[in-house]
């Protein structure tokens, strides 16, 4: 069984959480067309340490993990709000 590491929940089963896409800022509102299906569906897919959005489903809980693509596994898990740790 997998484990995420929730920094509000401790550790928990993957099945408890739903993955919310990786962190990007958004381009402006007033951006054409294109700029924002470059936004949307251009994404490189290349294997990768990333910081994504993660929801606990049971809490409602959402937080930022930075994950390795690679591997799959969980470097370091942080409250939105807070950023990461020292």
């Amino acid at each position: 069984m997998k484990v995420v590491p929730c920094p509000l929940n401790g550790p928990r089963p993957l099945e408890e959480f739903i993955y919310g896409g990786e962190v990007r800022a958004a381009p402006e509102a007033a951006v054409d067309d294109a700029a924002w299906g470059r936004y949307v569906y251009g994404r490189q897919g290349i294997a990768a340490t990333r910081r994504e959005w993660w929801y606990h489903s049971p809490s409602g809980y959402w937080f930022i993990a930075v994950r390795d693509t690679l591997s799959g596994g969980f470097v370091e898990t942080f409250d939105a709000t807070r950023g990461p740790a020292p």
